[in-house]
């Protein structure tokens, strides 16, 4: 059986995730869960970086930016939504973060009304 990828860093993010939403629930804007992860990032030692820009370029012209919400210690990308449901696009652009940032891991955090669901996205070796 493969090795989980960032398996001890990846328990902590979740947790973080679970004590925030714990605190909180569900119903707020995406940006008020943003900044009570940030907070309890901070609160259990967590390195990591906000809203850090990830430029794209083609053939060295640039051709625009990524916005990640979280690199944690310079890992794991952290994508925050604020939503009842993950949608294929969601995946899709925390891909697109791995595959520009050249990083293994992403988690995805949706914070719904009624439950917090997490979802790890591996970058394949494309």
């Amino acid at each position: 059986m493969a090795e989980l990828v960032e398996k001890e860093l990846s328990y902590k993010i979740v947790g973080v995730f679970f004590s925030v939403y714990n605190g909180l629930g569900g119903g707020y804007q995406e940006k008020y869960y943003q900044r009570a992860v940030a907070k309890e990032f901070q609160a259990v030692g967590l390195k990591f970086i906000e809203q850090i820009n990830i430029p794209l370029s083609f053939r060295g012209s640039p051709l625009g930016r990524y916005l990640l919400d979280f690199l944690v210690e310079d890992k794991v990308v952290v994508e925050i939504k604020a939503s009842n449901q993950f949608y294929d696009r969601d995946i899709k652009q925390v891909l697109g973060y791995l595959k520009a940032s050249n990083l293994r891991l992403g988690i995805l955090a949706r914070f719904g009304r009624n439950k917090l669901e997490t979802k790890r996205v591996l970058k394949g070796n494309n």
